[in-house]
């Protein structure tokens, strides 16, 4: 935008004197109409009374840059910023309004110009009209270069204002994100504390049931114990015989008792009547965790080791007998398999036969069968173990395996090796070591598959008997019947000790 500076006259008389443009555009759309007469004269032709005059034209040009001027004023551009226009419109009219203002400052000096080109041409009483509008053009230069100077200015303050606006627009923007993500954080503690206030009174009306149900069983405690006390104090038929009957039923489970002791005293009575002429007997506690030896009872009775020996499972009934595969040493160890059953133990030297059995059924350990049922509720048990041998070899090495009976299989592992896995099946066999001295009460006897044996030694008695039984359990529950070889098929012979020939 060219901007104008008015400083005295002098210097607007200096403007004026520039060369004129050609292409100034009046009303008449024409230049006035002159004759130079003899020796120059301008000779001035009558006036037209249909055409306006200078002045009136100047007037008329001097009120239309006013209009143009007023409708581009700063108030107007206001009252748009007001009725909410964005800031790229405001940019958009100051762009546009600049080339209108560089075509005022070009207009008026053109026009000034042109009347300085006039005025040196008329002479009377138009020259004087042409000073006169030459001033009008000058004042109304410095008027303009005013105006624009207030327009800048004005510009100035109402591009202060938008960017006030836009960051008071902003800050208000981010203040309403900060009040609402503590209205969030306001509400999450909220609802925090109302599920804290849920869950209390939903745990205090729960200890109130709980309290309300006590007090409850305890009511009806004391309202059966007040009946009790009333019908002693008031007896009636019906109670002498509840009385009768449990007094009969105490009698009748004594009996029961005193004649099951009876029964064993009469029948280990008649067993030492039938052993008295033995030369052999067995020595050791009949229960689980115990070795049996056969033993001489008599310095003249033959060596043992000259007897062939085999081993038997005899059933309470006496009506058949079981042998146990691989028994056939003086000293067996008992295992969970014969719990319930008395042992038979048979000794052949030519035709010479000698029977030594157990004077009762093998009991189990104390605490055994709860042990068991407690390892029973774990899908996986483990027991630490030793190997002895592999496939009936000698295993050097005595480190610490770990032997695994789950629901499905047993494992055998050595640290983050595995040694054996196998799912239980028909071919797989389990019992404890039959024979082999004090060390098979801690041992087993493990057919992982065929071709595959293990002899393994437990830190303890009762680690071993719980393992058996526990693998039992679980094979039981997968239709596998888990015992020791051939323990599936009884042989059927009589129980009774026979005397030598």
């Amino acid at each position: 935008m060219t901007k104008a500076i008015h400083d005295s006259g002098e210097g607007m008389k200096k403007d004026a004197l520039l060369t004129v443009s050609s292409d100034v555009n009046f009303i008449s759309n024409k230049f006035p109409d002159y004759k130079i007469g003899p020796n120059n004269i301008i000779i001035e032709p009558e006036e037209d009374p249909q055409l306006p005059s200078l002045k009136d034209i100047v007037a008329k040009e001097t009120s239309q840059l006013l209009e143009q001027q007023r409708r581009l004023s700063v108030r107007d551009i206001a009252k748009k910023f007001e009725n909410g226009l964005a800031t790229a419109k405001l940019t958009d009219e100051a762009k546009w309004r600049e080339p209108v203002s560089l075509d005022r400052q070009v207009l008026l000096k053109k026009l000034r110009d042109v009347l300085e080109s006039l005025r040196g041409r008329i002479a009377g009483r138009n020259k004087d009209d042409a000073d006169e509008a030459i001033s009008m053009v000058e004042a109304l230069a410095v008027q303009l270069t005013q105006r624009e100077g207030e327009l800048l200015h004005e510009k100035a303050e109402v591009k202060k204002l938008a960017n006030f606006l836009k960051q008071a627009t902003d800050d208000a923007k981010r203040i309403i994100e900060e009040e609402r993500a503590n209205a969030r954080t306001e509400i999450e503690t909220a609802r925090a504390a109302v599920q804290r206030i849920e869950q209390v009174l939903q745990e205090q009306e729960q200890s109130l049931k709980s309290e309300e149900k006590q007090e409850l069983e305890e009511l009806m405690k004391e309202v059966q114990e007040a009946r009790r006390i009333r019908m002693l104090h008031q007896p009636s038929r019906v109670m002498d015989m509840e009385h009768e009957l449990q007094g009969l039923r105490i009698q009748l489970a004594e009996k029961s008792v005193y004649c099951i002791k009876l029964r064993k005293e009469l029948e280990m009575n008649r067993m030492l009547e039938e052993n008295r002429s033995q030369v052999y007997e067995l020595q050791g506690p009949e229960c689980l965790g115990s070795c049996l030896h056969i033993i001489p009872r008599t310095a003249a009775a033959p060596d043992i080791s000259i007897y062939s020996i085999q081993w038997y499972r005899v059933l309470p009934e006496g009506s058949k007998r079981e042998l146990i595969s691989g028994a056939n040493k003086p000293v067996y160890v008992p295992e969970p398999f014969d719990v319930g059953r008395f042992l038979q133990a048979e000794m052949i030297l030519n035709d010479e036969k000698v029977t030594v059995t157990t004077a009762g059924p093998i009991n189990s350990a104390a605490g055994l069968a709860s042990f068991v049922e407690s390892l029973v509720r774990k899908s996986d048990s483990e027991f630490k173990v030793v190997v002895v041998q592999i496939n009936g070899n000698n295993y050097s090495s005595q480190s610490v395996h770990v032997f695994h009976v789950g629901k499905f299989r047993i494992k055998l592992c050595k640290g983050w090796s595995t040694k054996a896995k196998e799912p239980y099946s028909t071919s797989m066999q389990l019992c404890g070591v039959r024979g082999g001295g004090n060390a098979a009460v801690q041992s087993l006897f493990w057919q992982a598959r065929k071709g595959l044996t293990y002899t393994l030694a437990f830190e303890s008695v009762r680690e071993r008997n719980a393992a058996i039984m526990l693998a039992r359990r679980f094979a039981f529950d997968c239709n596998i019947m888990l015992a020791g070889p051939d323990d599936r098929s009884p042989v059927p012979r009589s129980t009774r000790p026979t005397s030598p020939d």
